[in-house]
């Protein structure tokens, strides 16, 4: 039973410490829109999507207002579209029309984002999943609540180092094609290794094809939460650093669960899964960065910071376990640059360096996140880029993914502006050595020896 004090410390995590729960993302299965009609197929996604949605926002907004739990956002992942276009697609530009269709469709039920209009290519990629691919740059600068996400290596299946050198080449477009609003089609795009089937978070959020036909997945984050905890317990050891931060994310995914089961009763759809993620925004306080450096670091990336983030994870993970049966998803700690202030307060202080972030991402829940980088930046580099972090997703049986942003005119010591969520970032300096003739050699790299356990 939940008593009053545990009501009035859930109330002061909401008021005072930036306690919400990030998103309820509604799955929807889009395999039986099918059709090699290409005017049939995008009919039949939209009412599909129309139809299971149209309560979302509302379910959303209501539990919101009568539990006093803020529902920051409401969104939708569908199966990857380069599956569901396979038939009726003879042209990125027949994919830029399912593109817009999704679109349209996020709009008519009042999402802010959908995701999924993705590519799973982690061991090969099919004619279809390349026409999708060459289809981002125009897709993700004439809509404007489509994500997309291409999954370019696995554990078990090794690096698609063909895709992950297109990939590149994509990145580097998609920034040009939206070069006046500062690149910001590269914030919906992601690449990943071992992608997760149930991940909320966009942009990297897709329904798996091992999905029922639609489910709701919750996104709790409570970074602030954790923050305000971590300040009681200041130069105690290393123990009660970690109980305070397993206590707190106890807490956190429970009220995940609460309202997770609750969509899901109103909105009779099946509960999938609470992924608990303490995902930072711009807001001052509900920063990843903030809770570093109350461990004891001058700046987040000083010596150090890798094992501090690695208790937060573990710690984070394991009380969320213990308070559901059902956590999935990219559960941890996501460290975006752009969407942390301390983080951007650590690259501007010459803390924080992309190489510590990549050394930090064996650890996160996901990767190089929202990461702004010179607009001249070659294709060739973003995908050394790429490579480099799917080989620590392959080797260390992980989750990780790279969202880059090479700001187009804009250079070290410039800053980008996103808006939102998204927030805002400096320019990053990048290794400017050529990996040129590595990218060109093509193929795949294999699967590591411990992939063949099964």
């Amino acid at each position: 039973m939940i008593n009053i004090n545990e009501v009035i410390e859930t109330n002061a995590m909401i008021e005072k410490e930036n306690l919400d729960v990030r998103t309820i993302t509604l799955g929807i299965s889009l395999l039986d829109c099918i059709s090699s009609d290409l005017n049939a197929l995008c009919d039949n996604i939209y009412r599909k999507i129309t139809s299971v949605a149209k309560d979302l926002v509302k379910t959303g907004n209501e539990i919101e207002r009568e539990f006093a739990i803020p529902v920051v956002n409401k969104r939708i992942s569908v199966t990857p579209v380069g599956i569901i276009g396979a038939s009726a697609c003879h042209s990125p530009s027949d994919y830029v029309t399912i593109a817009r269709t999704l679109d349209q469709a996020a709009k008519e039920v009042g999402v802010n984002f959908l995701g999924g209009y993705s590519a799973l290519c982690a061991k090969g990629m099919t004619e279809s999943e390349r026409m999708l691919i060459e289809s981002i740059p125009e897709a993700l600068s004439v809509t404007e609540n489509i994500c997309s996400s291409v999954a370019l290596g696995s554990t078990k299946t090794g690096i698609n180092m063909d895709a992950v050198a297109l990939m590149g080449r994509i990145i580097k477009e998609t920034a040009e094609k939206t070069a006046e609003r500062d690149s910001i089609g590269c914030a919906k795009l992601v690449v990943f290794c071992n992608a997760p089937d149930d991940n909320p978070f966009m942009a990297g959020a897709f329904h798996g094809v091992t999905e029922t036909d639609a489910v709701i997945n919750v996104g709790v984050s409570g970074p602030g939460v954790i923050k305000h905890a971590l300040e009681g317990v200041k130069g105690k050891d290393f123990e009660v650093l970690a109980e305070t931060v397993k206590r707190t994310a106890f807490k956190i995914t429970r009220l995940g669960q609460l309202v997770a089961k609750e969509a899901s009763k109103r909105l009779g759809i099946p509960f999938g899964i609470v992924d608990l993620s303490l995902a930072p925004t711009p807001a001052i306080g509900d920063s990843i960065s903030d809770i570093l450096e109350l461990m004891g670091l001058e700046r987040t990336g000083a010596p150090g910071t890798t094992a501090a983030l690695a208790l937060l994870n573990d710690q984070v993970k394991k009380g969320g376990l213990m308070a559901s049966s059902y956590v999935g998803g990219l559960s941890g700690s996501f460290i975006p640059v752009s969407e942390d202030q301390g983080m951007i307060n650590a690259v501007n202080a010459g803390a924080l360096t992309i190489e510590k972030l990549e050394a930090m991402t064996c650890i996160c829940s996901v990767g190089l996140d929202m990461i702004a980088i010179p607009g001249d930046t070659k294709a060739t580099t973003i995908a050394g880029i790429i490579a480099d972090e799917m080989a620590i997703g392959m080797m260390n049986q992980k989750t990780t993914a790279v969202r880059l942003i090479p700001v187009i005119g804009k250079g070290v010591g410039d800053t980008a502006t996103f808006g939102g969520l998204l927030g805002y970032a400096p320019i990053m300096r990048v290794n400017t050595f050529s990996c040129d003739d590595f990218i060109a050699r093509g193929g795949r790299i294999p699967a590591p020896v411990h992939s063949f356990k099964n």
